[in-house]
């Protein structure tokens, strides 16, 4: 069952077997028996020259927006990191104050034995 099976050497073909026909007959040789009409050839279509890129000129007022709004993205992110590290800090506090207690508790038990 777990030993593999291997074809018979005479089953497997010769490289001078395989070479019935020279490549240039077999270049021209249709793909299927069916009457196909060649499609023309087309012209490859030109690429359309891109316009010149003109350069962005911001108005003072485009320019207080854009300052405008990178200061609220600012403050956002800024508020949201803050808000993060002070949920962690709440967190190991209360777990400080937890581990303080059950110690004291289990230091408690001990001393009455």
């Amino acid at each position: 069952m777990f030993n593999p099976k291997y074809p018979t050497p005479d089953i497997a073909p010769t490289p001078a077997a395989s070479l019935v026909r020279p490549p240039a007959v077999l270049a021209h040789l249709p793909a299927c028996d069916c009457h196909h009409t060649p499609t023309p050839a087309t012209a490859p279509t030109p690429r359309p020259v891109p316009a010149p890129r003109s350069t962005v000129q911001l108005t003072p007022g485009a320019l207080i927006a854009a300052v405008a709004g990178g200061s609220a993205v600012v403050l956002v992110v800024g508020a949201v990191l803050v808000s993060m590290l002070l949920a962690v800090a709440i967190t190991a506090a209360s777990v400080a104050i937890c581990a303080v207690v059950l110690r004291s508790l289990v230091d408690h038990t001990n001393q009455d034995r």
